[in-house]
């Protein structure tokens, strides 16, 4: 028994002596390895030899094996160190430790360009998410709705996986969502006569107006003056984003024309969504801000990013003077 086991002893030894060089061999590079649904062993080699070399998959692969790994149930993106053994890397892909993605939302004025970059990081399409965004029953859970679903998308960084579904990317956006409209800030949205959605909708206008945050509450202010008095907002960003146009600095006449429900110098309220996602700063900047009289804005002669406030129309129409008069002076069209 003594010889036998002492056998046993020196098999092992000489395995490991020929295996370590094996199992410790590092990858010479970085790479992200996605293995879809119900991938087979094939594939996950395939994917080893594209993105680090073909003997680190072999390698790997033979070790994951004997691992008893089952790729067709490792749906998810793994990140493979520069340096990483195959022994870790055999871990990481048959234990199914996933490396999650981050998504960043920030100042996205198009959705459908929003969706398409989220989509483009994760394992399902665009219009999949679409779908959910369209579903009125499903926004309802948030106090929105299909046209105001942009709200929902705070400027956030998320972590998910790259298999999750797009219902439970949402559902995280979402919680982000509603963990941020606590009661203290509706009742501050109730104060001002305001829905979340609608404060989002203020909000997201109001970050097109300034970077500035001394500014933003004021603003925001501003235009719920309008609102609530009945005026039309006259908002230059709604008229950019109703022709799809960010670029154009000087809004004129011809531009005031565009048939669209944000087209707010022909519609009466608020538009039907926001213009962009907006962040809990801007929010939280006019939920916070004092009380003001403010009818009219416009920006600085100076160009300095900042505006002059009026009550008046009269006190508005000479600021709006000195405001053309830079512009014409600049040729700025």
């Amino acid at each position: 028994m003594r010889y036998i086991i002492s056998g046993v002893i020196f098999a092992i030894i000489i395995a490991g002596f020929f295996c370590a060089p094996s199992v410790f061999r590092k990858a010479d590079k970085e790479a992200t390895i996605r293995i879809p649904l119900n991938a087979t062993e094939k594939m996950v080699k395939d994917s080893l030899s594209r993105y680090i070399d073909e003997d680190f998959a072999t390698k790997t692969i033979r070790l994951a094996g004997l691992m008893n790994a089952d790729f067709s149930s490792r749906h998810g993106a793994y990140y493979i160190e520069k340096g990483t053994t195959v022994l870790r890397a055999a871990r990481k892909l048959s234990h199914g430790a996933q490396t999650p993605v981050r998504i960043t939302i920030n100042g996205f004025r198009n959705r459908d360009v929003m969706l398409d970059r989220i989509s483009a990081k994760l394992d399902f399409s665009a219009d999949s998410l679409r779908r959910w965004l369209n579903d009125n029953v499903f926004l309802s859970a948030y106090g929105l709705n299909s046209q105001n679903a942009t709200a929902l998308f705070m400027d956030d960084t998320y972590e998910v996986y790259w298999s999750s579904s797009p219902k439970s990317l949402l559902d995280k956006i979402g919680q982000n969502y509603l963990d941020f409209w606590t009661e203290k800030r509706k009742e501050k949205a109730r104060a001002m006569n305001l829905t979340p959605a609608e404060v989002m909708i203020i909000a997201s206008i109001t970050d097109e107006e300034t970077n500035n945050i001394s500014e933003k509450g004021t603003i925001g202010r501003l235009y719920n003056n309008r609102l609530q008095k009945g005026m039309r907002l006259q908002s230059d960003p709604t008229i950019r984003f109703a022709l799809n146009d960010f670029t154009i600095k000087r809004v004129r006449g011809e531009h005031l024309n565009v048939s669209s429900p944000y087209n707010t110098y022909r519609n009466a309220g608020l538009p039907p969504g926001p213009i962009r996602t907006t962040s809990k700063q801007t929010v939280d900047a006019i939920l916070d801000s004092k009380p003001n009289h403010y009818l009219y804005m416009c920006a600085k002669e100076d160009f300095s990013g900042t505006h002059n406030f009026a009550t008046t129309f009269t006190e508005h129409s000479q600021n709006a003077r000195r405001y053309q008069k830079a512009l014409n002076a600049r040729n700025i069209h």
